[in-house]
């Protein structure tokens, strides 16, 4: 690289270094004393994250001024086993500086809005420790050179987006919730992994560059037979619908709101929920090469936007409604990558992005918004928008009506072939794991006693003799 170039790279590979140093210096800080004060937290967390904002318009900018379209920047490997090197390179091209510059704006934004909304909370600490990782996973994951380090970022955003959810941990029903999106998390993380898997092994690379070619995003056609594309395809498709909560994994994603309004507007309204489609984006070239992944993609977004639609309508607070949303318009953004308009696709994932980020922030003065506009209104009623249903049977209006009610019965279904299965399986693993420490430490696993031996006492002649028995 020419020394412009270098100083480019060096900027873009800051953007997800500074909150990873603030993440560790706010745990090492919480696990070695205790949580500082929530001034000097918010000041590390929001000092960094103005720190990769900063980066990541000066990485925009700099690719402007050197007319780059691609750039590639090579930090160097990570590690090594038998044959295979992990190496640590960034992608810099349209898209991934429009995420890194989009992902930066919004996590400062939610930052500084947490600062006063979270004020003496018990877990504000908590929550910032969290909000640094997440801001390292996302900005890796969109800047990502190779896929290996895609699923890095990517499964650091699922694992804070679980951990958020279940941020109110003294009540039930975060923690199911928590879970319950950990669970489909984990299960359609596997296409993401199989297609990384795949991938190194049709095409021979990880790296973006070398498997989708350093042309301008989206880029042409990959071609390397239709079946590997196929199958490598389905993969990163159902990797993308659990990510982004589309039919039929969507029945965490309004459970998710059982978190902090901010990170419901962070991860659920603007960013994480919007993973899916970037790796869609990201791996356009290969998408192409199949029309079968193609006619999938569509049929998936149409169907999850008709779902959500349905769903909508019967929601009763502002939240769920919120979140079928987001559904409606990520699914048909789905759509348009399916039907190959990926220029268009990402300016609507910008645009509702900021969108959602907004309503939620603002969701807790929506029932005020609501009054005031109904006592504006008086006894004028306020125009209907909904008119498809009008050209439907009554009856299947009624039955619709019902199924919208009960969310389609996804959540049972979830619980029934999902969680229940693997929650049973970690029960069992921890009863297993409590009576394999007990036999090795000598606690019982059903007192929590330690189990001691029966006392002995020395017999007159000084041998030992056990004093229930009297024998010697």
């Amino acid at each position: 690289m020419q020394l412009r170039d270098f100083e480019v790279g060096l900027l873009a590979t800051s953007v997800p270094l500074w909150p990873a140093l603030a993440f560790l210096l706010l745990g090492c800080a919480m696990l070695m004393y205790r949580a500082p004060s929530e001034r000097t937290v918010s000041r590390w967390v929001i000092g960094s994250l103005w720190l990769s904002l900063l980066g990541s318009v000066g990485t925009a900018v700099g690719l402007w001024v050197l007319h780059k379209d691609v750039l590639v920047v090579d930090v160097g490997p990570w590690f090594s086993t038998g044959g295979y090197t992990f190496e640590v390179s960034f992608l810099l091209d349209r898209l991934s500086v429009t995420m890194m510059v989009l992902g930066s704006v919004i996590t400062l934004l939610i930052g500084r809005f947490s600062v006063n909304y979270l004020h003496r909370e018990a877990g504000f600490a908590r929550f910032f420790l969290l909000l640094a990782l997440f801001a390292t996973g996302m900005l890796l994951l969109v800047s990502a050179g190779s896929v290996d380090l895609l699923f890095v970022g990517w499964e650091l955003v699922g694992l804070t987006s679980a951990l958020l959810i279940a941020f109110f941990q003294e009540r039930t029903t975060p923690v199911r919730s928590g879970l319950r999106a950990f669970t489909i998390y984990r299960l359609c993380d596997m296409g993401l992994l199989v297609g990384a898997v795949l991938l190194h092994h049709w095409l021979g690379t990880a790296e973006w560059a070398g498997a989708l070619g350093d042309k301008p995003w989206p880029g042409p056609m990959v071609t390397a037979g239709a079946v590997p594309m196929t199958v490598l395809g389905l993969c990163l498709v159902l990797a993308a619908m659990g990510k982004s909560a589309q039919f039929p994994f969507s029945s965490w994603l309004p459970r998710a709101m059982e978190g902090p309004t901010p990170s419901s507007a962070l991860f659920y309204g603007a960013l994480s929920v919007h993973a899916g489609v970037y790796l869609l984006l990201r791996t356009a070239p290969l998408l192409a090469a199949s029309p079968v992944v193609s006619i999938a993609l569509v049929g998936v977004g149409l169907v999850t936007a008709v779902h959500a639609t349905l769903a909508w309508r019967v929601q009763t607070d502002v939240k769920s409604a919120l979140a079928y949303g987001v559904l409606t318009q990520v699914g048909l953004i789905f759509a348009e990558v399916g039907l190959g308009f990926y220029r268009l696709a990402l300016v609507h994932l910008v645009a509702h992005a900021c969108l959602r980020c907004l309503q939620l922030l603002r969701a807790p003065s929506a029932l005020r918004e609501v009054m005031a506009r109904r006592s504006a209104l008086q006894t004028a009623q306020a125009p209907s928008v909904a008119m498809v249903h009008r050209a439907l049977p009554e009856g299947l209006v009624r039955r619709l009506y019902r199924l919208a009610l009960e969310r389609f019965a996804l959540e049972v279904l979830h619980e029934s072939w999902a969680m229940r299965p693997l929650l049973q399986v970690g029960q069992w693993i921890d009863k297993a794991e409590r009576y394999w420490v007990g036999a090795l430490s000598g606690w019982s696993p059903k007192t929590g006693a330690r189990a001691t031996p029966e006392p002995k006492v020395l017999a007159s002649n000084g041998s030992s003799s056990d004093e229930s028995t009297g024998t010697v």
